[in-house]
């Protein structure tokens, strides 16, 4: 079964079982995925599904932050409960020791020396732990791979 599959079948349990806060944040990513097919012409596959829920994530995480300094804990709880469910559809993370394991490997591979091939760095990193990791910890960990 394909992650959107399962986003559709999780979303029908939703809806049997009542769960108006789950099947709402299931509703929004699935018109996310309906509007990524729509304006690119597309039938998505996992490695798209989890790029969207990704920064959906990183949404939710940016609005607890504004809503946390505007002491607005009601919103915070509520961002929170819909990351925890987009998070439920990602797979497992790799710790910072992983990525930086990671990163190493692949700045040895690509012969990187110097801030200068950062971004030659970050499209091999990219492409290999999209979805495995968080891109912010992902890009720190080549800066200081990079640096020495």
């Amino acid at each position: 079964m394909s992650l959107k599959e399962k986003i559709i079948e999780d979303m029908k349990a939703a809806m049997r079982a009542k769960d108006s806060e789950r099947l709402g944040t299931i509703r929004l990513l699935t018109a996310a995925m309906k509007q990524k097919e729509v304006d690119e012409r597309v039938e998505l596959d996992d490695t798209m599904v989890i790029a969207i829920v990704d920064k959906l994530v990183k949404q939710r995480k940016d609005s607890i932050e504004a809503f946390a300094k505007a002491d607005r804990q009601d919103l915070v709880d509520k961002e929170n409960a819909e990351m925890l469910v987009l998070q439920s559809y990602l797979p497992a993370r790799l710790s910072a020791d992983e990525v930086a394991a990671e990163v190493k490997a692949i700045v040895a591979q690509l012969g990187a020396t110097g801030p200068g091939d950062m971004g030659k760095v970050m499209g091999a990193v990219k492409a290999r732990l999209a979805g495995k990791a968080d891109m912010g910890q992902v890009s720190a960990a080549v800066k200081a791979a990079l640096a020495g």
